[in-house]
């Protein structure tokens, strides 16, 4: 639904958009519509803008997508891509795949799982070079 010039209230407006892309403007977005061929009952929403949440500090060339809580994917300057959100779910059926050189993290990682680095499991893991009493034991080894 969209309000048009002079109070004109218009239902069923379709939301054109480009594919790949979607969006449930708020109420109080602003829209600019068209009627195909003059026809006043087809209106056809071109674009849906809402610059009470439009990101301001951008460079030229820059893209972002964000939403009226704050959240946003800013493809910024120099191939940078920063995500700020609360809380980011990635949710893969396979694998989540990362092929860099080089992870920088900060914070704690909580895992409900079992983490295996170099072919030995974080959790059950042997030790190689076991000592009784106070020794320090070997390693830990693949296989456990």
């Amino acid at each position: 639904q969209v309000r048009l010039t002079a109070g004109e209230i218009k239902d069923g407006a379709e939301h054109f958009e480009p594919y790949g892309f979607t969006s449930n403007p708020l109420a109080g977005a602003e829209v600019l519509t068209a009627f195909i061929g003059g026809d006043r009952s087809h209106a056809v929403v071109l674009v849906a803008t809402d610059r009470r949440y439009r990101i301001q500090s951008m460079a030229p060339g820059e893209v972002a997508i964000y939403t009226d809580e704050g959240d946003k994917v800013h493809f910024k300057r120099g191939r940078i891509i920063d995500i700020e959100t609360q809380t980011l779910n990635i949710k893969a059926t396979t694998a989540v795949n990362i092929d860099t050189p080089v992870i920088n993290q900060t914070g704690k990682i909580a895992s409900q799982g079992d983490q295996v680095a170099g072919g030995i499991s974080q959790i059950h893991h042997l030790h190689g070079g076991v000592q009784a009493g106070t020794g320090q034991s070997g390693a830990p080894v693949a296989g456990g």
